[in-house]
């Protein structure tokens, strides 16, 4: 076999690259993903739609994903056009970077796929720490922003792996102050009494808000919508790639959202877990944990990769974040039994 130095033809950009960590391990409460513990989708009472969908695999999907951007415009309060379709908010985000470029600035710590996938296009990075209280150092955005000029500003509200929402008079004046994109990312606004920054699309012609159902009980789907003004849907939409979504994914997910009634009960239930579940890990000695208007909790712990260790050596699964956040533990808001069984071990280990 002729010898290739297959790293030396790798593109610089990509050597330092790593990629990104979606860990399976076999246990018996998985709370690491920030995946609903609800499923949106009913096999039982599931319509003919799916089961056509099943019957057409021979041919290609509706492009357009029309009847679910229909259906989604809806739910959103936007008009059709102002909305397209990927395989998850990822997807969206690859190609917003792919059209508009660098340099593209955030706050850290934050969803991580900002800053790799701008790494993997081979555009800069600028990331600003944010304040003590996880919200958005607003001085010393406002200066990057001037200093860097960057065409793409991402902020994630909910953020992840913080949990909270950043003041939306800071998002605000970033919004002003921006002459490139500032893309709002509400994976995780359905938990959150906040609201949610559809409404001023119509007055900011460079917003741009990601939605995604993952996060509400479809995650297997990977669908993710970006809502914007139509010139900016026009130019994102050149570099999406055909038939990106397929048949199964817009027909479950056009299902599962005409039952507005199981969805809207699925998320109260996951709000009011994360209530009980915020209230009894304050209780705990040793134990930190933040405030979140998302599906997890972050929490502080001294001893973290043991805590991790051991929680997982019981069968308990959640995300080590101490790279991102010292000393912090990542817990998904789960079933009230995973909750309990969390709650049980995590105390007789601290």
């Amino acid at each position: 076999m002729k010898d290739v130095n297959i790293a030396w033809l790798v593109k610089p950009n990509i050597r330092s690259l790593r990629a990104y960590q979606a860990e399976e391990v076999p246990c018996k409460v998985k709370l690491d993903a920030n995946e609903s513990p609800y499923s949106a989708f009913s096999v039982q009472r599931s319509a003919f739609s799916v089961k056509k969908a099943l019957q057409l695999l021979n041919r290609y999907p509706d492009p357009q994903a029309t009847s679910l951007r229909k259906l989604m415009a809806k739910e959103l309060k936007v008009k059709p056009k102002k909305i397209l379709h990927g395989n998850g908010s990822d997807e969206l985000i690859y190609y917003l970077i792919a059209t508009f470029g660098g340099p593209v600035l955030y706050p850290v710590p934050t969803f991580s796929m900002y800053g790799i996938i701008s790494q993997a296009l081979d555009e800069r990075k600028v990331e600003i720490p944010l304040d003590d209280e996880f919200d958005i150092d607003i001085e010393k955005t406002i200066a990057a922003i001037k200093k860097f000029k960057p065409k793409l500003i991402f902020l994630s509200s909910p953020n992840n792996p913080t949990g909270n929402c950043f003041s939306s008079n800071r998002i605000l004046k970033i919004i002003e102050g921006a002459k490139g994109i500032v893309v709002v990312d509400e994976a995780y606004q359905p938990f959150s009494d906040k609201a949610s920054f559809t409404p001023l699309l119509e007055k900011f012609k460079n917003l741009v808000i990601l939605r995604t159902l993952s996060k509400i009980g479809l995650a297997g789907l990977r669908l993710g919508f970006l809502i914007a003004n139509k010139d900016v849907i026009n130019e994102v939409n050149k570099v999406r790639l055909p038939f990106n979504v397929n048949s199964l994914s817009q027909a479950v997910a056009i299902d599962a959202l005409k039952n507005k009634k199981q969805m809207r009960s699925n998320i109260a239930s996951v709000i009011s877990e994360r209530k009980r579940l915020f209230s009894s890990m304050e209780n705990i000695e040793g134990i930190t944990p933040y405030p979140s208007d998302a599906n997890f909790i972050l929490f502080k712990t001294a001893n973290t990769e043991q805590v991790y260790k051991n929680l997982l050596k019981r069968g308990v699964f959640i995300r080590n974040m101490t790279a991102a956040v010292k000393d912090c533990l990542r817990v998904t808001v789960g079933t009230s039994k995973e909750n309990k069984i969390f709650l049980k071990t995590i105390k007789d280990i601290s």
